[in-house]
């Protein structure tokens, strides 16, 4: 087989702030983390809850789009592929860290009203003018739209590497 399929896509909270800096060649790159939960019962009928934590990066025109509007706390959609860095550390052992590398960010819910932008004289600017305002989306049919975008083009990813496969 001459590919491999390198995809992820997550949806979960904002664990810290973003952290913006440029690398020496001049690229903008934001890390940040991702908590995403399950919830399920057990055999003995009991709820059990897991939270699975993922770093992020962003690159580019993205990364610097990522560290203005994201803040701890915030539902978001990533879309990405992982990567294993390595590196040595100060007292000689190999480290290892696995990112997902974002090729698209995604926010899930309505921007939170404590960050209100405001005009150079300190008056907040209107979220939308009214004639451009537009109704709030409902959150729980967007993600179910999303996660089942996602399913699907997982399926079709599956069936082609099986095609590619029987060439």
């Amino acid at each position: 087989m001459p590919g491999g399929l390198n995809k992820v896509m997550i949806i979960g909270n904002v664990g810290r702030d973003p952290e913006m800096r440029y690398t020496p060649s001049g690229a903008a790159v934001t890390s940040f983390s991702v908590a995403v939960s399950r919830r399920w019962t057990t055999p003995d009928n009991q709820q059990r809850d897991e939270t699975e934590w993922f770093n992020v990066v962003a690159w580019d025109k993205l990364a610097e789009t990522c560290n203005q509007l994201i803040t701890k706390g915030r539902k978001v959609y990533i879309e990405g592929r992982l990567q294993t860095r390595s590196w040595e550390g100060q007292d000689g052992q190999k480290r290892y860290r696995t990112e997902v590398v974002a090729s698209q960010v995604t926010l899930l819910d309505a921007r939170p009203r404590e960050a209100v932008e405001v005009d150079m004289d300190g008056d907040p600017f209107p979220d939308e003018p009214p004639e451009l305002a537009i109704e709030p989306r409902r959150e729980p049919e967007r993600m179910e739209r999303i996660a089942s975008a996602a399913t699907q083009g997982a399926a079709r990813a599956a069936q082609r590497s099986r095609q590619w496969g029987r060439r």
